[in-house]
């Protein structure tokens, strides 16, 4: 009898202390009701700081300006792009990629890269200049010279790959590098895609340095004047190939 009495303490202590640890880890000795409806709080982003940004000084993330524009946001332009919408219009860089085809016959299809001096090649009718020229221009050369060879000539010229519609922003920005030139892009927008400036950046020294022809045009930016609203026209649309160049 003894031995039994034993053996029940011991299974109704061992019992009690397995209780305990269970309600410690719950929680349960506590109000039952608070620990049930209690919220968790709830975490504010705080706010960033664009002058902050501005000045290359960490986001509220932590990261600093080149890091976010690392990961979020426009980037340098991959090796090449797709286009979204090229016409016959649209005028053919160094580095564009082209596709030719003539209907229905095979070995007069291929895909050409225009080379830094602007020529293509092509079966039958050789090298072509098509940089500097229009889509529609190219198309209407080449179907002249091909038609002495191809009775029945359906040509089609298309731009496979946008490899010339860049340009650079170069200097003391966070992330500087080759943009994609995506539509209508200014100035100051072409410096938020590198980063913004770093503290040493000589903001108001800035040129933008323009190729036409053999001609090359420097054009002044004052970022503290455009950020004021003053002399806003300097806040020019950019054209391929231009490179912003902050000291």
């Amino acid at each position: 009898m003894p031995k039994t009495l034993s053996l029940i303490f011991s299974v109704a202590l061992l019992a009690a202390v397995a209780a305990d640890a269970v309600a410690g880890r719950w929680n349960l000795w506590n109000d039952p009701v608070e620990n049930l409806t209690r919220p968790e709080p709830v975490k504010v982003a705080p706010k960033v700081d664009a002058k902050a940004v501005e000045k290359g000084e960490p986001k509220a993330d932590g990261k600093a300006p080149a890091d976010a524009a690392k990961t979020s946001g426009p980037a340098p332009i991959p090796e090449s792009a797709a286009p979204e919408v090229v016409g016959a219009g649209y005028v053919i860089g160094v580095g564009d990629v082209l596709d030719i085809s003539v209907w229905k016959d095979e070995a007069l299809m291929k895909s050409a890269v225009v080379l830094p001096d602007g020529m293509i090649a092509f079966p039958l009718i050789g090298q072509v200049e098509a940089a500097g020229k229009t889509v529609s221009q190219l198309k209407s050369e080449m179907e002249s010279r091909l038609a002495r060879y191809v009775n029945d000539l359906v040509l089609s010229v298309e731009v496979k790959q946008l490899n010339s519609m860049t340009i650079y922003v170069i200097g003391r920005v966070n992330a500087p590098g080759r943009f994609a030139l995506n539509g209508n892009i200014s100035v100051l927008q072409a410096l938020a895609m590198a980063g913004g400036f770093n503290p040493f950046a000589g903001r108001d020294k800035i040129k933008i340095f323009r190729q036409d022809g053999e001609k090359t045009e420097v054009l002044p930016f004052r970022y503290s004047d455009v950020a004021e609203s003053r002399n806003l026209e300097q806040n020019i649309r950019l054209r391929r190939g231009d490179v912003i160049v902050v000291p």
